[in-house]
């Protein structure tokens, strides 16, 4: 297995820059990972190829405003991109600007002074502020769209989905941008059934692999949590033999670090932490048994997750024909079933 197995070439025009409106209006690509088949229709026909007591697991993440634009002493600008909350003034940040060094101090636009207390790889620091940033949020920062998205945003609810509730991702669970409350209304009419999960997503979650063998690849650790209550429902539902639908790659990799300390009889089991799952081809999944997606970046660890879900080939192939049919891609772009 090689990296440049999970690569293609997406022509520019195809990056979704702005979303569509209303959400559920988004194409749905539906594909049969056993037979490789696909048929195409719009997202508000979902409840159309889900049947009554399926599960869908949403990711109740909600982003913060999480780009910061601070100063140095001399003057000079700085970027500062919120990752991980490590305590109440200290957080993990990707930093632009030069001279960034060890015990540097910058003040944050309308915001509190910060240091950076140590010096991490790929551009990271750990920096503290001089009290927690949160409060500062809504007047200070900005709504950290993925850098491919060049067009500005107007509405920034729009990077958000309906149902987000918990703070903490520095982007968005994508895949759940196309549910509106119309639809989740639909569904449940149909006897689908919601259930929750949290995983904040770190930026790390867009960035390229870049090594020749990905399993070389340093994997990005996010924290998640999967409650009790879903735990429950997950177990009810293998019970009458229903499918555990998981929208989004978030939900995937929070359901398969739940599983992995569970036994048989179990499934899954509550769990609270930082995972660092990596999901390739060849892995087994315990839990998942659909998944709703959006179209990922070529030689990304979501794009391996996805072939690892349907099967490398079959994802490949459902992706060029996805860009022949004018699909719209990544985080504001169409979404896929694959079943």
């Amino acid at each position: 297995m090689r990296t440049a197995d999970f690569d293609y070439t997406l022509p520019p025009d195809r990056i979704a820059q702005t979303p569509v409106e209303p959400r559920h209006a988004s194409r749905l690509f539906v594909l049969d990972r056993n037979s490789g088949q696909y048929l195409h229709t719009r997202f508000w026909n979902l409840p159309e190829y889900l049947n009554p007591g399926d599960v869908l697991v949403i990711n109740r993440t909600r982003v913060i405003p999480a780009r910061l634009k601070a100063v140095k002493d001399t003057g000079g600008k700085v970027e500062i991109l919120l990752l991980n909350k490590q305590d109440d003034s200290v957080w993990e940040v990707l930093v632009g600007g030069k001279g960034l060094n060890l015990h540097r101090t910058v003040h944050v636009l309308n915001g509190p002074q910060a240091e950076i207390i140590a010096v991490l790889d790929r551009g990271r620091r750990l920096i503290q502020f001089s009290q927690p940033i949160e409060p500062y949020l809504d007047s200070a920062g900005e709504m950290p769209l993925p850098p491919y998205i060049t067009t500005p945003l107007k509405q920034p609810e729009r990077y958000q989905t309906v149902y987000a509730q918990t703070t903490g991702s520095a982007a968005a669970p994508t895949a759940g941008l196309h549910f509106t409350p119309e639809l989740m209304q639909k569904l449940q009419e149909r006897g689908i059934i919601f259930s929750d999960v949290t995983l904040h997503v770190g930026l790390d979650t867009f960035a390229p692999v870049n090594e020749e063998n990905p399993l070389e690849h340093p994997i990005h650790t996010e924290w998640c949590e999967l409650p009790q209550t879903t735990v429950e429902i997950i177990r009810q539902a293998r019970r009458r033999g229903s499918r555990i639908v998981a929208v989004g790659t978030t939900s995937v990799r929070t359901l398969e670090t739940a599983a992995r300390g569970a036994g048989d009889d179990d499934i899954i089991q509550p769990f609270s932490g930082p995972t660092e799952l990596f999901i390739l081809p060849g892995y087994q999944f315990k839990v998942v048994d659909c998944l709703i997606t959006n179209f990922h970046l070529p030689r990304s660890t979501l794009l391996m997750l996805v072939s690892a879900f349907a099967g490398r080939e079959t994802i490949l192939q459902a992706y060029q024909e996805a860009i022949r049919l004018n699909y719209r891609f990544y985080s504001f772009g169409d979404a896929m079933l694959i079943r």
